[in-house]
């Protein structure tokens, strides 16, 4: 008999995974980025990162450097925001 293959979602970071670990690192990563502290450290890193503004002089490789710090922030916030929702 054939195991029926559990239903992938794609998360905020591209990655497949089923619901349940999708809804586990949600949590997780809310409870983490919960705290005081927490909350001020993610304000710092969107700081240098989502609203850091390279200006016309940025090189391809520091803006790509950026684009990856923002990348990973990015996912923080949305997983965070996902793990209050759930």
């Amino acid at each position: 008999m054939a195991l029926a293959k559990p239903h992938l979602v794609v998360g905020c970071d591209g990655i497949s995974r089923t619901q349940k670990k999708e809804d586990e690192l949600n949590k997780l990563i809310a409870g983490i980025f919960s705290s005081a502290g927490a909350v001020e450290v993610l304000r710092y890193l969107r700081s240098i990162t989502i609203e850091a503004v390279g200006g016309p002089n940025i090189t391809p490789n520091e803006l790509m450097h950026r684009e990856g710090m923002r990348y990973l922030v990015a996912i923080i916030e949305q997983r965070k925001a996902r793990g209050n929702h759930v």
